[in-house]
């Protein structure tokens, strides 16, 4: 059987990663364990949170379901987990010296996917994430002896100003290292009063952030081995490490998930545009193929002529491989519902897409906010707890932070990640699979959506037949309120239609006849004052016409 060059380069080197916790970081961890049995450890930065120090932070981590597998079939794997305690905000991240010290003499590859993804998030707090904390890891690794590969996770959409974006760094409109100084001497209110100058035509501070990053770690990596990876919408697993896998609503998840529940029924899309969304295990193989590959070829540094190259950005998105717009989504993620419906259900679910603001908001009111009324009346009354506007309110605000991106397409060139499949064998290929050719979309949704119910929304496959007969009680429900609504509203058009009838075989033949009169009147005036006789039956003519 032939061997994977990726997992025995990983064999016996060590590895850091930042954002391990997150999303994304926790996929990374996974498959390094799991597909690269020989990696030797794997530091993972953790900060103290809510009351809960850091061994008790990496004692809930490793009980994470996405580690299900490796806990059943190769648990002497998770004993390579190593948490340290840190901050990426902190100078040095705040690692104490012993941990430092750690790391510097033992770590070779560098996985850096830490960052807030709140696209609405204050700019100081977006910078001090997004930006200062790539420069304080470049700080750290030209410590690192035995440093081979840096691997930045950044992000698909950013210079959003433009149509088409290749796998360059772009210029910035602004120095990354001047608006450091700037924020850090500004307090938080005059912050905020220029964010919007600041950020011209970026649609947030995420996108803004993320696209000086990559200018700062250009301008500052010097002969770094640094890669860049750029994701588009990450979505749920296809394959690894469980299909359907997904711990978070950001972005379509929300979606999926809210029209299942019957929640939400009307988004602001463009449905004709692409969507470019992409599997999270994709993403992740992607990663650890470019950390790889960034070491065996050396990118950062010419050995013959000593110039350092520039740094390599590989664009992981779908739209120009393999398209699918969010018609499609809408269409094959609706079918999937009615196929797997969740248990706890508030109506029928269903949805429809719009570009236009007026009509988007009308939908809401009507969809969204009349029952949310309702309900919350009826609790009201009840005595119970009114929730369900409040409810909305924050679903439409989580929601509105996309419509940018869901009334808006780019063409992200992604031939980096084609072509490093020329550099892997087929072993790899199948262990460490990204191309995007690959995803059958309508395979794919439904994965996704059999994802959203069993670990967002958390239904058992246990409870598959009772939320199958709720569906049919509810569309039953939804059919009768129809036929209820359809009543009335003949009822209304048959009371009209008499009102009007009555009123027009009454009302007008009475004006006639106050008219007949005015005019037999005037004519009696104009033949008793005119003593023309030559053009009094002119004037009694023109009077009857």
């Amino acid at each position: 059987m032939e061997e994977s060059s990726i997992a025995e380069f990983y064999k016996g080197r060590s590895v850091f990663i930042t954002g391990a916790t997150g999303f994304m970081g926790k996929v990374l961890v996974e498959k390094l364990l799991r597909s690269c049995p020989g990696v030797d450890q794997l530091y993972l930065l953790m900060r103290p949170s809510k009351g809960k120090d850091v061994s008790t932070r990496l004692r809930e981590f490793i009980d994470n379901q996405v580690f299900e597998n490796l806990r059943n079939e190769h648990p002497e794997q998770l004993k390579k987990i190593v948490a340290v305690a840190g901050d990426v905000t902190f100078p040095g991240f705040g690692l104490s010296s012993e941990d430092m010290q750690l790391i510097i003499d033992n770590v070779s590859i560098v996985f850096n996917s830490a960052a807030t993804v709140k696209f609405d998030e204050e700019l100081k707090t977006a910078v001090q994430l997004n930006v200062k904390g790539p420069r304080e890891l470049l700080a750290i690794c030209r410590k690192m002896e035995k440093l081979q590969a840096v691997v930045h996770v950044s992000t698909a959409f950013n210079n959003l100003d433009r149509e088409e974006l290749d796998e360059v760094i772009y210029p910035a409109t602004i120095d990354p290292i001047k608006l450091i100084e700037l924020i850090d001497c500004l307090d938080d209110g005059l912050v905020r009063a220029i964010t919007k100058e600041l950020v011209g035509q970026c649609p947030n501070t995420y996108t803004y952030t993320k696209a000086l990053a990559e200018q700062l770690l250009e301008r500052e990596c010097g002969d770094i081995p640094l890669a860049i990876v750029r994701p588009s919408i990450v979505t749920a697993a296809e394959h690894e490490p469980l299909p359907g896998w997904v711990d978070n609503l950001n972005g379509p998840t929300g979606f999926v998930s809210g029209v299942g529940k019957g929640f939400i029924r009307t988004f602001k899309i463009n449905s004709q545009l692409v969507g470019d969304i992409i599997p999270v295990d994709y993403p992740i193989n992607l990663m650890i193929a470019v950390g790889w590959h960034t070491a065996i070829q050396n990118r950062r540094l010419d050995k013959t002529s000593g110039i350092p190259k520039k740094i390599e950005v590989y664009n992981c998105s779908t739209g120009q491989k393999n398209p699918l717009t969010w018609e499609m989504f809408r269409e094959i993620g609706f079918n999937y519902w009615l196929k797997y419906p969740t248990v706890e259900m508030m109506w029928y679910p269903n949805c429809s897409f719009t570009k236009n603001k007026t009509v988007h908001k009308i939908d809401q009111a009507i969809s969204h906010y009349l029952p949310a009324y309702a309900l919350d009346l009826v609790a009201r009354l009840t005595g119970k707890r009114v929730k369900w506007v409040r409810l909305y309110d924050r679903a439409h605000h989580a929601i509105s932070c996309l419509d940018f991106f869901m009334t808006h397409q780019w063409r992200f060139v992604s031939e980096n990640q084609i072509r490093l499949l020329d550099f892997l064998s087929e072993a790899d290929r199948r262990t460490f699979y990204f191309d995007v050719r690959q995803i059958d979309w309508n395979t794919y949704i439904g994965t996704y959506v059999a994802g959203a119910r069993r670990y967002i929304l958390k239904d058992d496959p246990s409870t598959l037949p009772a939320a199958r007969r709720n569906l049919k009680k509810l569309y039953a429900a939804k059919m009768l309120l129809r036929l209820t609504l359809l009543a009335v509203f003949v009822l209304v058009l048959s009371y009209l239609w008499q009102v009007l009838s009555s009123w027009g075989s009454t009302i007008p033949g009475e004006y006639m006849a106050s008219d007949n009169i005015t005019f037999l009147h005037l004519q009696s005036e104009v033949e008793k004052e005119t003593s023309n006789q030559g053009i009094n039956p002119y004037l009694t003519s023109g009077i009857k016409s």
